[in-house]
């Protein structure tokens, strides 16, 4: 089982931003804390306690985990302490310019042993272009103060196809990240989402025919060739790992299609074949953190979500998945080595393919 556990509060939104997460509500935080307890002892006892199961990994994302004061989290790990499996990967996700030493000692303390730092770039003026508000240097000392604490197991994010990224101001940041000794990196290609402010942007810059973002495929494939040359060995469209212990365990698990926990306000867990909603609304989740929403799956969505997240890491899926039409597909593709077959499992050559494989196999 893994667990997900949602913190909505940020400093700043940054330009591109559309996740469910707010910067004026700073108010809400000790309110909200105490009813993320809740809802996580509802969980623990619905789904784990009564069912003597444990957790694999667990998972604080945003938002941003970090501008939350350290102390806050006390009673959310004294409820887990009992519920961990005794590996288990426990990541939070920070910002480099709140996650100072003391916060992260503090994190590192209550069993934290993964951080994911929201890097972006090592480019100042990048960063202000992203609407990020920390600078190169915040990055770099966050870090540093991790690896001092003992962190051994570090992810920066990366975004790449930005408006005047090449592949050597690119070739600069993975670089940064490899002299820092991060074992772990996640490179996202710029995605345009409603409800952002670089979705306003764009509307405006495409009358002119131009664009926030690059659309160069080819740039793709030249930064994974120069990961795997630093060291970095690609193992999802996004993900690159140093060694294979340093790969997001949490990850793995929504990707092999595991059942999940999610708490907080908007989380998502599965669980039985269907999917649960909390309210998106910090004051709604607030009023009632047990509040939930369900999602009925049927045998294809499950089937059509392990075939494209299957795809789209070197996890692959299982051939017994395919009906006959499908598996004369699976050949033809085999034919023009786009996939291969190991072990009664069918993998994907190609990731950046994974969604135009995935839908002509299942069309």
């Amino acid at each position: 089982m893994l667990l997900y556990i949602h913190i909505p509060f940020c400093d700043s939104k940054c330009f591109y931003c559309a996740f469910n997460s707010y910067t004026n509500k700073n108010s809400q935080k000790i309110n909200y804390m105490k009813a993320l307890e809740i809802g996580l002892e509802d969980s623990i006892n619905k789904h784990l306690k009564d069912k003597n199961k444990k957790l694999e990994t667990v998972f604080i994302g945003g938002g941003t985990p970090s501008t939350i004061d350290a102390q806050l989290y006390k009673n959310i790990f004294e409820l887990l302490k009992p519920y961990l499996e005794k590996d288990c990967e426990v990541t939070t996700e920070a910002n480099p310019n709140s996650a100072t030493k003391e916060w992260l000692k503090s994190m590192f303390d209550f069993g934290v042993n993964r951080v994911s730092f929201g890097v972006q770039s090592f480019n100042d003026k990048k960063l202000k272009f992203l609407g990020r508000n920390h600078n190169m240097l915040n990055a770099i000392n966050a870090i540093q103060n991790a690896k001092c604490i003992g962190f051994n197991s570090i992810n920066c994010d990366i975004i790449y196809g930005v408006q005047d990224d090449t592949f050597e101001s690119l070739k600069e940041d993975f670089d940064t990240i490899k002299s820092l000794e991060v074992e772990h990196i996640s490179a996202y290609s710029l995605i345009i989402e409603e409800d952002t402010k670089f979705f306003l942007h764009e509307k405006e810059l495409r009358k002119n025919k131009k664009s926030l973002k690059i659309d160069d495929e080819e740039l793709s494939y030249e930064l994974f060739k120069y990961l795997d040359k630093l060291g970095y060995k690609q193992y999802e469209i996004a993900n690159f790992s140093l060694d294979k212990k340093f790969e997001s365990k949490h990850n793995y698990g929504y990707w092999s299609h595991k059942e999940y926990l999610g708490v907080g306000a908007g989380a998502v867990a599965y669980i039985d074949g269907k999917r649960e909603y909390t309210n998106k609304s910090i004051e709604k989740y607030i009023e009632n953190p047990l509040y939930k929403n369900f999602e009925y799956l049927d045998d294809e969505d499950i089937k059509a979500e392990k075939v494209l997240l299957g795809f789209r890491c070197k996890f692959g899926v299982d051939i017994n998945l395919f009906t006959k039409t499908e598996l004369r597909k699976i050949d033809e593709l085999i034919e023009e080595n786009r996939i291969c077959i190991v072990d009664n499992r069918v993998y994907n050559n190609n990731f950046l393919l994974a969604d135009e494989i995935s839908l002509y196999i299942l069309d």
